[in-house]
């Protein structure tokens, strides 16, 4: 990760005002305000400010004045319950927003959650900072044999460093190439043209302002393992953010979305049939290949 000087010494400045609140306010996000979390070999997530914690879902879910309950296990449990059965609304009066950078084709990505505030950084009105994302070697992989859009095993140490040093090239060529476009000695293009020979390696800069309950599914895919490596680093810190914020929420979020499972109808006729002790093999599961293997997935053994 690469900040300048005078980005440091406002982060600087920034962690040393204090202002006086009757919000709510979470020490353990209060900690980290500001500061970046890196992530990948160029990027960052800052919180730069929320809105809201645990109390204020509870709140919200009963409509009441000031603290939603008098005791944790209280709020816990109605929390659990609001997601345990899907009563998402309360979870929307808390929101954060966040400075991220990131390379471009993550952003692409990112952008497809159409759930949020979004500011980015402007190619047109400013030079972009020569930053372009290269794989650490153990996640250079070939295209996987069975998912279109997933990678295979790692390339061997040669293979790799080979592989990461032909994109180190390529990317510093195209950097090069950017700004010679925009020299006032050469043909001093404008920028929104010259932007066009960069790479989707490229790092962009975005503030994105998003409320708990969006935040939520956003990192149920994106810190999932069948997502893209690159996304999945950040949202495995947008996770550990949420914790910070919200730890009750985070920890009935693990236990009834991350780490539960959703059924079909005919899945739980399944499960069903296999409490009462039947045999049941997939030709008599009326279930799909692929349904099957995730019912397989979700019960963890050979049924």
């Amino acid at each position: 990760m690469t900040l300048g000087e005078a980005e440091r010494e406002a982060i600087r400045q920034q962690r040393e005002m204090s202002t006086p609140t009757r919000r709510a306010t979470v020490e353990a996000l209060e900690a980290i305000l500001f500061e970046p979390i890196e992530v990948l070999d160029h990027g960052f997530v800052r919180v730069v400010d929320y809105m809201g914690d645990d109390a204020a879902i509870v709140q919200a879910a009963r409509v009441s004045y000031g603290k939603g309950t008098k005791s944790v296990s209280s709020d816990a449990g109605l929390i659990n319950y609001l997601l345990r059965h899907r009563h998402t609304t309360p979870f929307e009066m808390c929101e954060i927003k966040l400075h991220v950078k990131l390379p471009i084709f993550v952003a692409r990505q990112w952008i497809r959650h159409r759930t949020a505030n979004v500011n980015e950084y402007s190619a047109r009105y400013s030079i972009l900072d020569r930053e372009f994302y290269v794989p650490a070697a153990d996640q250079v992989a070939p295209q996987s044999t069975s998912n279109r859009q997933g990678r295979g095993e790692p390339l061997d140490d040669a293979a790799a460093a080979a592989v990461r040093a032909r994109m180190q090239a390529s990317g510093a060529e195209a950097f090069d190439l950017y700004d010679a476009l925009l020299a006032e000695d050469g043909p001093g293009l404008a920028r929104e043209l010259a932007r066009g020979v960069l790479p989707l390696a490229t790092y962009t800069q975005w503030y994105w302002k998003i409320d708990l309950h969006n935040l939520l599914h956003f990192t149920a895919l994106r810190a999932d393992p069948h997502a893209q490596y690159e996304i999945q680093a950040y949202g495995r810190v947008l996770l550990d953010i949420v914790e910070k914020w919200v730890p009750l929420t985070h920890r009935a979020f693990v236990e009834y979305r991350l780490e539960g499972a959703s059924l079909s109808r005919t899945q739980l006729q399944v499960v069903r049939r296999l409490l009462r002790g039947e045999a049941v093999d997939f030709a008599a599961s009326g279930l799909s290949q692929r349904e099957w293997a995730e019912l397989q997935q979700v019960l963890a053994d050979r049924v």
